[in-house]
C-alpha cells in the first residue's frame, strides 16, 4: 500500500496499514514534506476534544526549565532538580536545561551535526533507521518510537546516539556527525 493524502483523507481508512505504509519508506516526516505533500495525513490528525467549552480561556501553557547550577555541591539542589526532571517527564515529557556547563560553541556544532543528518540522501539515512528500542541499535533514526501504539502519529522524527557509559567510536557514527561526537 502506498501513503498517500487520497487514502488518508477518506471517511474510512485502514491506520494499520497507513502505519505501515508509513514505517516502511523509512523517510520518517521529512521524506513525507520532502515529497511536496499539501496535507497533513489523517495519522498525524489530533482527534478534537471532548467537551470543548469555548468559554474558558486556554491557560498560558509554562514550558519546564530546569537549573542545573550547583547540583553538585548541594544535596538538597540535586533532589530538588531529579524532582523537577520527574515531573517535567511525567507532565511535558520534555524541558530546557540551562547552567549546564556545556559551551553554546559545542552545542551548535552538535546541532549542525544533526542538521547535518537530516539533510542526507534519503539512502544514506535509511541505513540508521531502526524500531529497535532495546538498546543494542546506539544510533537510532525513526519517527515515533510508539508508532504502533500512540492513537496518533507525532509529526516528528528522531536521531538519537546513545553516548553512555561509553561513546561509541567516532567511525560508528553517521558522517555528519562524526567531527561533532
Amino acid at each position: 500500500m502506498v501513503l498517500d493524502n487520497t487514502s488518508l483523507s477518506k471517511p474510512n481508512y485502514d491506520r494499520k496499514a497507513e502505519l505501515k505504509a508509513f514505517d516502511q519508506t523509512k523517510t520518517c516526516v521529512k521524506g513525507l514534506v520532502d515529497t511536496g505533500i499539501t496535507q497533513v495525513p489523517r495519522i498525524f490528525h489530533v482527534p478534537p476534544p471532548q467537551n470543548l467549552n469555548s468559554n474558558q480561556p486556554c491557560p498560558k501553557p509554562s514550558f519546564p526549565t530546569i537549573d542545573l547550577e550547583g547540583i553538585n555541591e548541594d544535596q538538597i539542589k540535586r533532589k530538588k532538580v531529579i524532582k523537577e526532571v520527574n515531573d517535567a517527564l511525567e507532565s511535558w515529557g520534555f524541558f530546557q536545561i540551562v547552567n549546564h556547563g556545556i559551551s553554546n560553541s559545542t552545542l551548535e556544532e552538535v546541532k549542525k551535526g544533526v542538521r547535518g543528518f537530516f539533510e542526507q540522501d534519503d539512502e544514506v539515512k535509511k541505513e540508521w533507521y531502526t524500531r529497535d528500542m532495546s538498546g543494542k541499535t546506539r544510533v537510532v533514526y525513526n519517527s515515533n518510537f510508539d508508532l504502533y501504539a500512540a492513537p496518533v502519529t507525532n509529526w516528528r522524527d528522531t536521531f538519537f546516539c546513545s553516548m553512555a557509559p561509553n561513546p561509541p567510536e567516532p567511525h560508528k557514527l553517521p558522517q555528519p556527525c562524526r567531527l561533532v561526537f
